[in-house]
């Protein structure tokens, strides 16, 4: 990443904030390093980065292309997909159900959102910023509705997402279990807005990182791209998030809301493995293949190191921390290097499972840290139980 610190230390803090994100969307473009993974998210990384297309107040128009996939022998072809239907089927749940009528409030310290020890507040002193009792229940109340306001968005993409690949895929059992979760997603979608509504009176703008992706998706016209992205990578990032945020909270109705949210994305992830499995290992070419192995790689790398909450930022310490300081302050809490660690714990072994951690590309994972997580188990292996017991 640029400095920018000597070339704009005179300037207004505001407009400093301005050239360094700049600067930051550049330096994101100038780390891809295959021209294909480039040209696939370059677009999405300047109406993303560059434009805020996000954060403009009106709707996102994203133009789709993909091919919708007829069969009209209806084959009963994936076993494995047909067992994740009826676990789907029997898995559903009505957002009305969940305890709404318990009372939250952000500020208490008797149930907290979120413990006083996911944010680095000492940190903060360090840079002379010494907040009172009440302020640091509001940053974390803050916190709080920034990751649910995330979940919330990258829920809205997973619902579209969703709805193409259910067209899209090849596999007549699979579209089945795609129609499941397209429901899914539309009950996620509703109980999170719900809770941030009623319950946290707070909403942030997606942040222009999980634009970057959604908008990458959306687009692309190949549906395992789609289902890499979605199944694999932001549903990967959900598990991480859902899981952390789950252990760490003590309001009832949240744990409660994302335990139920946990046990259908556990069967998501699953549903990425089992259809991308095959068609990496046996059905794409060996360039085809290095070009989705570069595009995982670079989105793993955007989302670990470019999720910086700068909405909580611009509404708390723009002018008081500059960029960077912010940027290190947020990758050292200790909360988002436990969601950073569960993350890439459950990511990294569903892209060795469908063959995308050749050793042509295991050299840069470990460049980066990465290859610890190389050992653990799979989507395919992982229950919902387990992964509840983990959090």
């Amino acid at each position: 990443m640029i400095d920018t610190s000597k070339l704009t230390f005179l300037l207004p803090a505001r407009m400093r904030s301005q050239i360094d994100a700049y600067f930051e969307a550049l330096d994101v473009l100038l780390h891809v390093r295959d021209p294909k993974v480039l040209a696939a998210i370059g677009p999405s990384g300047v109406r993303g980065l560059l434009l805020h297309r996000g954060k403009q107040g009106v709707p996102t128009h994203m133009p789709a292309s993909h091919q919708a996939h007829f069969d009209w022998t209806y084959p009963s072809d994936q076993p494995e997909m047909a067992d994740l239907y009826r676990r789907a089927k029997e898995g559903q749940w009505n957002g009305d159900s969940l305890p709404w009528n318990t009372n939250v409030d952000p500020l208490s310290t008797e149930v907290r959102l979120l413990p006083e020890r996911f944010v680095d507040f000492a940190r903060l002193e360090q840079h002379g910023i010494r907040l009172t009792p009440v302020e640091k229940q509001k940053v974390l109340h803050s916190m709080t509705s920034w990751m649910l306001s995330q979940f919330l968005h990258g829920e809205q993409g997973a619902l579209f997402a969703a709805a193409q690949v259910t067209e899209a895929v090849q596999f007549f059992d699979g579209k089945l279990y795609g129609a499941t979760q397209v429901m899914d997603e539309g009950r996620h979608v509703e109980v999170f807005n719900r809770y941030l509504d009623t319950k946290l009176n707070k909403l942030y703008q997606i942040n222009d990182n999980l634009f970057v992706i959604i908008d990458s998706l959306m687009t692309d016209g190949r549906w395992d791209m789609k289902f890499l992205g979605m199944q694999i990578m932001v549903e990967g990032l959900a598990l991480g998030a859902f899981s952390t945020l789950h252990r760490q909270t003590e309001e009832p109705l949240l744990k409660n809301l994302l335990k139920m949210v946990i046990q259908d994305e556990a069967r998501h992830v699953h549903y990425g493995v089992c259809a991308l499995r095959e068609h990496f290992t046996k059905h794409l070419s060996e360039r085809e293949r290095h070009e989705r192995e570069d595009w995982a790689f670079e989105v793993a790398l955007l989302m670990r190191n470019r999720f910086m909450a700068y909405e909580l930022y611009e509404e708390w310490f723009e002018g008081r921390l500059t960029r960077q300081q912010w940027r290190d302050f947020v990758t050292h809490s200790p909360g988002m290097t436990e969601f950073r660690t569960v993350m890439f714990s459950r990511l990294v072994p569903n892209l060795r499972e469908i063959g995308l951690l050749s050793p042509r590309v295991m050299k840069r994972y470990d460049e980066v840290g990465l290859m610890k997580y190389f050992g653990g188990l799979a989507a395919d292996k992982l229950t919902a139980e387990q992964l509840l017991q983990a959090a």
